[in-house]
């Protein structure tokens, strides 16, 4: 899986987080606090599933 779909598909389930905190009324503060921690994780995670292996 490429990078760049990757990330695509966690902006899509980033935004569903952030709309459903929003319904629930959630304060933005924290709503961007969390959007920024999610996103950081986000993209560790699409770097170590999409990188290459190293040869041995």
């Amino acid at each position: 899986m490429s990078f760049a779909l990757y990330m695509i598909g966690f902006a899509i389930f980033l935004g569903g987080l952030i709309w459903g905190a929003v319904v629930a009324g959630v304060p933005h503060l924290y709503i961007g606090i969390g959007s920024l921690i999610f996103l950081g994780i986000g993209i560790f995670s699409a770097v170590s599933r999409t990188r290459s292996k190293d040869p041995s």
